[in-house]
């Protein structure tokens, strides 16, 4: 699998190129940037930094998904840092703006910055993986079932390709998501992730840093199929009905507009979805040596939700932040516009055939 894929995607410059046979959905590529289903190699353009389906490319995914998920992540901690705080303890932090008020009466404004450092390293960490191996999922399960069946059944494609990322991203964020949590959790624990590591590594051993990877994946796999299969179609029915032009014809600023608004809706989708594995995870982060069954039962159906409206404020932005971010480092970069996602030549002349 790993060699066959490597082969196909070393990147190579103009001068070096040959001609390639089209794969996937290669053959209905289209003027315009788009963010939709795409799949096989294609030579590097004049005005292209790499080819698009290179190493290249899905390395320079991957850094933008480290701007896209780092900066927002570390931008938004007070908000995380209460919602966190929400979750473990609802009689004290009873709303965001109550537990903003409690954490700067007692921690002053620097307290609601505890665990920036575990996040920013964390979710960069996470922001490779999400992005860089979405978009290489993306192109090897559509070369594998082929340009129509990857149009028809895009959504598909979209979930199984987040779902595979999300997995490898998520083992990378969990020892940090452990630190953060502790930090802003347990009070007297720990105020830097300097001294959260040698301790978390004394009590728990690697446990501690790892024990909440199922319920991170509870968590994350769900909220990322959502945010990026949710946000891919998004796209697409705000082009078909609400954009008064073909998407070909907007520039790159009313593109990234775009962009920011179908990233915002998903991301309200996104917290709904993950956020009563969310609250597990901080309270399996908050107690040593406790089991998902017994926090299920302590908290209760109600408890799981504590905290949703904050998160969707905050996942909200995050969201619609992220997918700015990254769409408009592509273009800053001059990274390949991948496959217009449109009805492929040889699918549209069967459904014209008698019959269809």
């Amino acid at each position: 699998m790993f060699p066959s894929m490597l082969q196909r995607v070393m990147c190579q410059g103009p001068e070096d190129i040959k001609p390639q046979p089209e794969q996937g959905l290669v053959k209905s590529l289209v003027a315009g940037r788009t963010i939709a289903a795409a799949a096989g190699y294609r030579p590097q353009g004049p005005d292209e930094s790499c080819a698009f389906g290179s190493m290249t490319y899905f390395g320079l995914c991957g850094l933008g998904g480290i701007l896209a998920c780092g900066t927002t992540h570390t931008f938004v901690v007070p908000l995380d840092l209460v919602k966190c705080r929400i979750q473990v303890d609802p009689v004290k932090y009873k709303s965001l703006f109550t537990g903003l008020g409690v954490t700067l009466k007692e921690d002053g404004a620097k307290g609601l910055a505890k665990g920036w450092a575990p996040t920013f390293i964390g979710y960069s960490l996470q922001g490779f993986f999400k992005f860089g191996f979405y978009e290489m999922f993306k192109v090897w399960y559509a070369d594998i079932i082929g340009d129509e069946a990857a149009y028809l059944y895009r959504t598909w494609l979209y979930l199984s390709a987040s779902a595979s990322a999300e997995f490898f991203a998520d083992i990378a964020l969990s020892p940090l998501e452990s630190m953060k949590v502790k930090i802003q959790t347990t009070p007297g624990f720990a105020n830097t992730m300097r001294e959260a590591f040698p301790k978390i590594m004394n009590e728990e051993g690697l446990n501690g840093f790892y024990k909440s990877l199922v319920p991170l994946w509870l968590r994350q796999i769900p909220y990322t199929m959502m945010k990026f299969a949710c946000f891919e179609r998004t796209v697409e029915l705000l082009y078909k009905n609400v954009v008064p032009k073909p998407r070909a014809e907007c520039t790159k600023s009313e593109q990234l507009v775009v962009t920011f608004a179908a990233g915002y809706i998903a991301g309200v989708f996104c917290a709904i979805v993950s956020h009563p594995a969310d609250t597990i995870v901080s309270k399996l982060n908050q107690k040593k040596g406790v089991p998902v069954s017994a926090i299920v039962k302590e908290i209760g159906f109600m408890g799981l939700w504590k905290g949703l409206a904050t998160r969707i404020v905050m996942i909200g932005t995050l969201t619609a932040l992220q997918w700015f971010i990254y769409d408009a480092f592509k273009v800053a970069t001059h990274m390949p516009r991948p496959p217009s996602g449109e009805m492929p030549e040889s699918l549209k002349k069967k459904l014209k055939e008698p019959g269809k």
